[in-house]
């Protein structure tokens, strides 16, 4: 697979205090492929993910995003650059609703001086829109636009979330663990939903623990370790044991390419 990177980052460093979160690393996220990021606990992948949404700050280092060098101070930045994050807490708000939470912050207003003096929302065009969002995803069981967020399932929240990155998101979408805590039937669903957002030409990160889940949906892996990229493999020529492996310091990633060799297979 080809693609030209539709965001990278070379040399990012990150300090706190004496931990060193960050130490020289590096990322490449093809455009409209899924890459999904591994790492044990303490790796790294985190800051690495905050850095790139522009929840951190790198010490030293750059990010590109479609070849520019960008500088992100915050995570409205980023937003504004056309990447959205939807991070383990979904930042929804339960007591509002489907739609309410689908413009969250980017509210549509009606026209005229009742929408620019009276900043009056128009709830109508809102609730249109939200829907068409969500059936383009195919959530399709949620029959009621505008019922509070607090009695969906686990799912349907997580469907909410990707939905209104799906919306606002012009160029990259970083998902952190989508589908922990989900049962099986919900995480599917989820899954489907995130290879139908790669259906629309959409870059996407995945970090995630569930290492089947990877392995299925994922076109490469971005392994982590010790506050920099490890390896990058491909899920066909790479075991789970083996990404396993490299992602604790078992084994190293010329290791496994070593005991591909007789096979053909190379890693991306």
């Amino acid at each position: 697979m080809n693609r030209q990177p539709a965001m990278e980052a070379r040399g990012l460093t990150k300090h706190f205090g004496n931990v060193v979160a960050l130490d020289g690393a590096d990322f490449e996220l093809r455009a409209g492929e899924i890459l999904a990021v591994i790492g044990d606990n303490g790796a790294g992948k985190s800051t690495l993910i905050k850095a790139l949404a522009g929840a951190v700050n790198p010490d030293a280092g750059e990010i590109r995003l479609n070849g520019n060098v960008v500088n992100f101070r915050s995570p409205m930045d980023a937003r504004a650059a056309g990447i959205e994050t939807v991070f383990q807490n979904l930042a929804l708000s339960p007591a509002l609703s489907i739609a309410d939470n689908l413009f969250l912050g980017r509210e549509l207003r009606v026209a005229g001086p009742r929408g620019s003096v009276f900043r009056l929302l128009d709830r109508a065009r809102m609730a249109t829109e939200a829907r068409g969002h969500l059936s383009s995803l195919g959530l399709m069981t949620i029959q009621d636009i505008h019922q509070s967020v607090e009695t969906l399932s686990g799912g349907q929240r997580q469907g909410i979330a990707v939905a209104r990155a799906c919306a606002f998101g012009g160029k990259v979408i970083i998902l952190d663990e989508p589908t922990a805590a989900l049962g099986v039937k919900e995480s599917r669903k989820v899954l489907d939903m995130i290879l139908g957002v790669r259906e629309k030409g959409l870059s996407i990160v995945l970090i995630s623990h569930n290492m089947p889940h990877v392995f299925e949906i994922a076109d490469r892996i971005h392994i982590h370790r010790l506050g920099k990229r490890a390896a990058v493999v491909a899920p066909a020529d790479i075991t789970m044991s083996d990404a396993v492996a490299i992602m604790t310091g078992a084994t190293t990633a010329a290791a496994v390419e070593r005991s591909k060799q007789s096979t053909g297979r190379t890693l991306s």
